[in-house]
């Protein structure tokens, strides 16, 4: 905030003439009375008065000092786009630069920490809470991609193991894109287990839960019948590395994650 000193006969009259200057209303506005008018015999003033006054920050002017000093610290050029909804107390900030990975971090781990930084410093002085979503090269919607297609595969692999798939640890809001992705699916549920930072999903068969692996068998067996003669054949995948039906079938969970 810059400071800026006015005089006049009297304080009303100073901060008259800030708002004049500033081109706004009172409310608008922080003063300080440096030095009060004061007056000898019949009224007559001898002293006038001395205010100092700075516009107030918005909420996007705070988050955008606290970025700046941040990035400052970095020493890294970022463009920072902010758009504030006052009706629905959103404040979505955008990032653009070059090497914004250091941003993200890995899994966004850094991404995240810096958002809840810039939550609370703009939250400090609100009267209502306003929710911060921060991002960079639309990394938040490829991300909740990369987490849906995880669950789905992990889905999959629980209908034909029967056995529960535990995830990695996993924010909050991770966490809920699990949790809404497989809300719907008729054979398997999800919950959570451990506290924070280390609590994670874990997706397991629904009681009872019939998914026709029972009865098909082996799930490679399917293809068998139109191919029983070459079940054993090796055969090259794109790299050009031989692989047998076995290795075909056989998953590895890391392959599904990012």
């Amino acid at each position: 905030m810059e400071w800026k000193e006015f005089s006049a006969k009297t304080v009303n009259e100073a901060l008259t003439n800030a708002l004049i200057e500033f081109g706004t209303t009172s409310d608008k506005v922080e003063y300080e009375v440096i030095e009060k008018e004061s007056s000898k015999m019949l009224g007559l003033f001898t002293k006038p008065a001395r205010i100092r006054v700075c516009l107030k920050m918005t909420y996007e002017d705070v988050a955008k000092d606290f970025l700046q000093k941040v990035f400052d610290a970095m020493n890294m050029s970022v463009e920072i786009h902010i758009i504030y909804s006052e009706e629905d107390n959103l404040m979505t900030i955008d990032l653009s630069g070059d090497e914004m990975g250091i941003l993200i971090g890995k899994r966004g781990i850094t991404l995240d920490s810096l958002q809840y930084l810039v939550s609370l410093v703009v939250n400090r002085n609100a009267e209502n809470y306003i929710k911060v979503k921060l991002d960079t090269e639309n990394y938040r919607e490829r991300r909740r991609e990369t987490l849906e297609n995880l669950a789905k595969n992990l889905a999959h692999k629980v209908k034909r193991t029967h056995r529960p798939v535990y995830l990695e640890p996993m924010n909050p809001y991770e966490r809920r894109v699990i949790h809404s992705t497989l809300q719907r699916d008729k054979y398997v549920e999800t919950h959570s287990e451990g506290d924070e930072p280390y609590r994670k999903v874990v997706i397991t068969l629904k009681a009872g839960a019939d998914t026709g692996y029972e009865r098909r068998g082996k799930y490679s067996r399917g293809r068998s019948s139109y191919n029983r003669n070459n079940y054993h054949r090796p055969y090259r995948n794109d790299y050009g590395k031989r692989e047998t039906e076995d290795d075909y079938n056989s998953e590895d969970v890391s392959s599904v994650e990012e």
